[in-house]
């Protein structure tokens, strides 16, 4: 099935050559692998959101197996569930590329768009995307909220806004007002580990999205207010 991005001339080539670790492991899948996407993950969602989710990075049997992003694994599992319980999707999420899922007023897009190894892009994998992010970020003029899922992301999402990222520290249900006048809300991530760990539930996560629905008609003004919830 092809998969056509929402955000068309922001996406990395399909062997996008920056990262010499990622592109290893890009070629190991491929040749383990290769009825898989294997190739950088597209954003996902409604062009027209109020409503952006920075993620982390593809997860190998996840979104690099199914080129959607959080599409095939656990994290995935929670996300989907919780776009619908808050009238954020269409149709059922069936962990496949080809369920017909769409997204209503929300759209996810990687920090990190190749998977890598351990599920933990180095510092300069993080560098050599952000562009991608950047670009992302700024062709979705109608989010008014982000929620960035783990610290990577939410650092990714201050970068992106021209913020320091020391005015504005991550903690779950923490909401900052960053300088182009969105807010960020940060959450854990939702993998497998911290919801077996209990770090988060999937009451903390639906806590973070009854912020975001609560912040969407507050977007204007500058400066940084970070206020645990």
């Amino acid at each position: 099935m092809e998969i056509v991005s929402p955000l068309p001339g922001t996406e990395p080539p399909r062997d996008c050559p920056n990262c010499p670790r990622l592109v290893a492991l890009r070629a190991e899948c491929r040749a383990e692998y290769p009825d898989w996407w294997n190739a950088p993950v597209y954003a996902f969602g409604d062009p027209e959101a109020w409503l952006a989710f920075a993620g982390l990075a593809p997860g190998k049997h996840g979104a690099n197996r199914t080129g959607r992003p959080f599409t095939g694994d656990y994290a995935g599992d929670l996300l989907f569930a919780t776009l619908a319980a808050f009238g954020l999707s269409e149709g059922r999420y069936d962990a496949r590329i080809d369920d017909g899922l769409t997204l209503d007023g929300a759209i996810i897009v990687n920090s990190v768009k190749c998977l890598p190894p351990q599920n933990k892009p180095n510092p300069q994998e993080i560098a050599a995307c952000r562009p991608f992010f950047e670009t992302q970020m700024a062709a979705l003029p109608k989010v008014r909220v982000i929620i960035a899922l783990g610290k990577i992301a939410h650092d990714a999402a201050v970068r992106a806004a021209g913020g320091r990222l020391a005015a504005y520290r991550f903690a779950h249900g923490a909401v900052h007002r960053l300088p182009d006048g969105r807010h960020l809300v940060d959450s854990y991530h939702c993998s497998r580990y911290n919801t077996n760990t209990g770090r988060l539930t999937p009451a903390m996560f639906a806590d973070v999205f009854r912020t975001a629905l609560a912040l969407r008609d507050q977007t204007s003004g500058p400066n940084s207010s970070t206020s645990p919830r």
